[in-house]
C-alpha cells in the first residue's frame, strides 16, 4: 500500500449505512406510489366516469324508467281530488312519493286544453272539483324537479353538489321533452282533447301543475 493510500480518509461506516437507508426509503416510496396509481386509458369506462357530469346523458338514461314508474303509479285525478282537498298530507302519503318540499303525486287525466300561458295550458277535466285548477307543462322550458323526485331514489348524496343535483332534474326534463313533446305542436293545443299522464308536487292542493310523461292528443 502506498503512503498516499494509507493516508486517504475512509468514509465512516455510519455514513454509508445512512446512505443505504435513505436509498431504501426512496425506493419504498416510489413502489408505494406505483402500487396506488391506476392507469386510465382515454375512452375507457373509467375515463368516462371521471369526466364532467352530463345532465343530458343522465336524463336520457333515467327518463325511460321514470316514465314507466309514473305511468305504473298514476291514479285517476278526479278520483283522488276530494282526498287531496280534505288532507293533502295524507293524500300525498297514500298516492305519491313523500318529499320535504311536497309529495309528488302521479295522476292520469283526460280533458280539454284551454288557454296557454308561458307554455302552461289550463286543463278542463269533467268531474274535477271547481276549486282545483289543473295545468299542464308543455314548454319550451319545462320547470321543476317533479320528474327527478317522483321515484324517490335520486338523492342529493349521489351528486357532487347542489348545482349538479339541480342540473340532473333539468336533464331529465329535457329528455322528457324530446321523447314526449317534440312531436306535438305545443303552440296550437287550445281546444284540443288530451289524455295526460304525469306528476305534480302537492304544495297547494288547489293548484296542480302537471309535468307530463305521456300526452295523447285526440
Amino acid at each position: 500500500m502506498t503512503e498516499a493510500a494509507a493516508l486517504a480518509p475512509k468514509a465512516p461506516t455510519s455514513s454509508r449505512k445512512g446512505l443505504y437507508l435513505a436509498a431504501a426509503a426512496v425506493i419504498a416510496v416510489v413502489a408505494a406510489i406505483a402500487a396506488d396509481t391506476t392507469v386510465v386509458h382515454v375512452g375507457s369506462e373509467a375515463d368516462v366516469r371521471q369526466q364532467v357530469f352530463s345532465p343530458d346523458a343522465f336524463g336520457d338514461t333515467e327518463f325511460p324508467r321514470i316514465q314507466t314508474y309514473i305511468t305504473d303509479k298514476a291514479v285517476d285525478g278526479v278520483t283522488i281530488a276530494p282526498e287531496v282537498l280534505a288532507d293533502k298530507v295524507a293524500a300525498g302519503k297514500k298516492y305519491g312519493t313523500v318529499s320535504s318540499t311536497g309529495s309528488i303525486v302521479m295522476v292520469r287525466l283526460s280533458g280539454v286544453l284551454g288557454e296557454g300561458k308561458a307554455g302552461n295550458y289550463d286543463l278542463a277535466v269533467d268531474g274535477m272539483p271547481p276549486d282545483i285548477k289543473v295545468r299542464v307543462q308543455t314548454g319550451p322550458a319545462i320547470n321543476g324537479t317533479d320528474l327527478r323526485d317522483a321515484p324517490g331514489d335520486i338523492e342529493f348524496g349521489s351528486f357532487k353538489n347542489q348545482i349538479e343535483y339541480q342540473d340532473a332534474g333539468s336533464g331529465i326534463n329535457r329528455s322528457m321533452k324530446k321523447a314526449v313533446l317534440d312531436g306535438i305542436d305545443t303552440a296550437a293545443l287550445t281546444g284540443k282533447t288530451v289524455e295526460v299522464v304525469g306528476a305534480f308536487r302537492l304544495g297547494n292542493p288547489k293548484n296542480w301543475l302537471i309535468t307530463p310523461v305521456s300526452v295523447v292528443v285526440k
